[in-house]
């Protein structure tokens, strides 16, 4: 699965029944426990990228991407969006950009 295809499916569960689809059921709780959700799935991947475990931070990776798009659906923030802003990004250094942030 792409993450086009796993963006294009939160997309199509948002208005699913919450009792048959977690997406559902977490866009349903709002955009803070989206969130908070997120942060959870991040902290962990962090853990296995300390811990050194390849197979284990691959799979919270996986959920950290799952969970970002998630959150980012509950504020209406699309993939499309996103790769608009990266490719904003792409024409300048990491350091640059970096730099003209407020």
């Amino acid at each position: 699965m792409s993450i086009a295809d796993l963006a294009a499916t939160i997309a199509l569960r948002r208005n699913a029944d919450p009792d048959g689809s977690w997406t559902a059921r977490l866009l349903a709780k709002g955009p803070e426990k989206c969130a908070e959700k997120f942060g959870e799935e991040a902290v962990e991947a962090i853990i296995e990228a300390v811990k050194g475990d390849r197979d284990a931070l691959t799979s919270e990776a996986a959920d950290v991407l799952y969970h970002l798009l998630v959150m980012c659906a509950a504020r209406d923030v699309t993939l499309a969006d996103i790769e608009a802003e990266l490719s904003q990004r792409q024409s300048q250094s990491g350091i640059s950009e970096k730099a003209a942030r407020p």
